[in-house]
């Protein structure tokens, strides 16, 4: 296994994390119902560490995963040889006495007394951080470092990348966790965040590395997996995508969801030649290549530049747009999922929908998109009413600011 030292204390963390989301479970909805095999996630878990990996990414809102991830350390006595990452779910607390109710949790859970890497799961926007600002976050932070019980404090984010570089700037974080793959380097917080976040000294945790398995597999668009065979046949699409996020120097970890033995020893075989600026320059190309075919499959040609916004009626246009893409270049399911977690998790709603037609945006496009008309074709393909009845549901569970 390759490692990474983390230049704020000296961590060896291996390259390659397991993300416990889905635990052996064969669908997104398992990480919320915890309808996953315990004792494959326990065999899972000890391979993983036996095989050098050493950073384990879990999360409150993961139904069953921190139970049975405290439970597999433990029993192994593994605890003292892994880093156990996990967050705050920030979707569910309401004021500032939920925030040691929940760690409290945590730690029951995994059965440790403290936190290597602690997040603030889902932190979007600066008006959610001054929230927790006015909570008293930063004194709460510091009092659980000094108490031994944190060793590291972040943030997780799934939100536009404006807001993810103004959180860069609000607080001296430790670490951060964003979305990043090969497909769309500039979604979310993209290639700039990660570079601006590096450049702080801030170890950054890659989640997403095959957008939910779309990126791998028999799930790649054909001519996607066809151009990557061509260029090599003896690289899977996995690996290629992994391989891409190894040669970046910014990149500190990338985390996986392995849901099976042979997913888990691939990717382990993978980090193990993981070396940063492996990619050669025909390598490279191909990645070009690939690129430029789902550029070619996306409705709408959006650089992702921001030039339209903020939008006046808080439409993030970005954000729809790529999910739009993401329909028809990838995969609809991931696209729903995307359009969800962008414009329904956020401070304020910022839906498609919401359009007013003002025009605004359009005078500042470089790309010349109509945008108001394609927010209406967006709004068609995804506000449906399984959309409509997220959109109520979260009125009660997103803490209101």
């Amino acid at each position: 296994m390759n490692y990474k030292i983390n230049p704020r204390n000296g961590d060896k963390l291996s390259v390659l994390g397991y993300g416990c989301m889905r635990f052996g479970g064969d669908s997104l909805s398992s990480s919320f119902s915890g309808a996953f095999d315990p004792k494959k996630a326990e065999q899972l878990i000890k391979s993983a560490v036996e095989n050098g990996i050493n950073y384990f990414d879990t999360a409150y809102v993961y139904a069953g995963s921190e139970e049975v991830l405290g439970k597999t350390l433990q029993k192994y006595g593994f605890r003292d040889k892994v880093y156990i990452a996990t967050k705050m779910p920030l979707i569910l607390c309401r004021n500032k006495s939920d925030l040691d109710k929940y760690f409290a949790k945590h730690l029951e859970r995994l059965q440790t007394d403290y936190i290597d890497y602690y997040l603030l799961h889902m932190l979007t926007d600066m008006k959610t951080w001054n929230t927790l600002c006015d909570w008293g976050i930063k004194e709460w932070a510091a009092e659980k470092k000094a108490a031994g019980q944190i060793w590291e404090f972040g943030f997780s984010f799934h939100g536009a990348q404006d807001e993810f570089l103004a959180l860069l700037d609000a607080y001296d974080w430790d670490f951060c966790q964003i979305q990043y793959n090969y497909s769309d380097e500039n979604y979310q917080a993209g290639v700039k965040g990660l570079k601006k976040a590096a450049s702080k000294g801030m170890p950054v945790m890659i989640m997403e590395p095959l957008l939910g398995g779309k990126l791998a597999g028999k799930n790649l668009p054909k001519e996607a997996a066809d151009c990557f065979k061509a260029a090599n046949p003896d690289i899977s699409s996995a690996a290629w995508a992994f391989r891409w996020l190894y040669n970046q120097p910014e990149v500190t970890v990338v985390l996986s969801g392995m849901n099976e033995q042979e997913q888990l020893d691939e990717n382990i075989k993978i980090a193990e030649n993981a070396e940063v600026n492996m990619l050669t320059p025909e390598e490279l190309d191909t990645f070009r290549n690939v690129k430029n075919i789902f550029n070619n499959s996306y409705k709408v040609h959006c650089t992702g530049c921001h030039y339209c916004m903020p939008c006046p009626h808080g439409v993030n246009i970005p954000a729809c747009f790529t999910a739009y893409n993401t329909r028809y270049a990838i995969n609809k399911g991931q696209a729903n999922l995307q359009y969800c977690m962008s414009t329904l998790l956020n401070d304020k709603p910022s839906y498609a929908s919401l359009c007013k037609k003002c025009g605004k945006c359009e005078k500042h496009c470089p790309q010349n998109i109509p945008i108001r008309d394609t927010l209406e074709e967006v709004a068609k393909e995804f506000e449906t009413f399984r959309f409509k009845f997220m959109r109520f549901g979260t009125r009660f569970f997103v803490r209101k600011k």
